[in-house]
């Protein structure tokens, strides 16, 4: 009670949550499964948590590779919540945010040297995988009846995320990026992607032609997504090297 009381527009979809109650959480009971090392083993393989890990080549540095800014692990930073799960370390994103105000250069200087060489450590790829029961589902004896969030290295993630800005911001200016791509680009979001739908549909109306939506939910795309192809793409369209790698 105490709690509600002080709801305020930050806090109403925690009211709301707490006010709905949540069913308790499934053990998975599965087929040719009996005991929790087979359980585990069998989600991984599904949920493909179990590939043998490979060492990378060693590859020779890059060059003219610009180096990683303190501004730019800031900006990192400031939208990594520190109350996010951490990953297998436990290393929360509030010790690496007090590390790079004690040294702002110690992070870009690693970072830098990764980008520099092409690599992504394989320490920094380990990942807790905690399974979650779907809601609604008429019974739990099957893989399908529930999903998995994967919690990498917080240190793993900054370093994705900047490299996920510096390709962003590379696609957008080779061209590369479709006209109405609004997700993972800065400045478009739902809204702007709405505001697209709705003009198309105004302006065919408007021609008199019948108009229809069709929405797809492609499952797993980003995991089925070919490396090599993707890596040629952004080759041919002159995005830099070390961002290819």
């Amino acid at each position: 009670m105490q709690f509600l009381a002080k709801v305020d527009s930050q806090s109403v979809w925690d009211a709301r949550k707490i006010a709905a109650g949540r069913a308790p959480d499934r053990f998975p009971t599965l087929e040719k499964a009996s005991s929790p090392t087979k359980i585990n083993n069998t989600l991984g393989q599904h949920f493909s948590l179990l590939d043998p890990l490979f060492l990378l080549p060693v590859l020779p540095a890059f060059k003219d590779v610009p180096p990683v800014l303190p501004a730019e692990v800031s900006s990192a930073l400031r939208t990594s919540s520190n109350t996010a799960a951490p990953g297998p370390r436990g290393i929360p994103y509030s010790i690496w945010k007090q590390v790079h105000k004690a040294n702002e250069r110690l992070l870009p200087s690693w970072f830098t040297a990764l980008l520099t060489h092409g690599q992504h450590p394989l320490p920094m790829k380990k990942a807790n995988g905690i399974v979650l029961d779907k809601l609604g589902k008429p019974d739990y004896h099957t893989l399908s009846s529930f999903c998995i969030i994967v919690l990498l290295e917080t240190v793993s993630k900054i370093l994705e995320r900047l490299s996920a800005l510096c390709l962003a911001s590379a696609a957008r200016c080779l061209g590369l990026s479709h006209p109405n791509q609004c997700r993972s680009l800065a400045g478009l979001g739902c809204f702007d992607a709405v505001d697209t739908l709705t003009h198309e549909v105004c302006l065919l109306e408007a021609a008199s032609f019948k108009v229809s939506t069709h929405f797809l939910d492609v499952k797993g795309g980003f995991d089925n997504v070919c490396a090599n192809k993707l890596a040629n793409i952004l080759t041919r369209g002159g995005v830099s090297a070390y961002l290819v790698a």
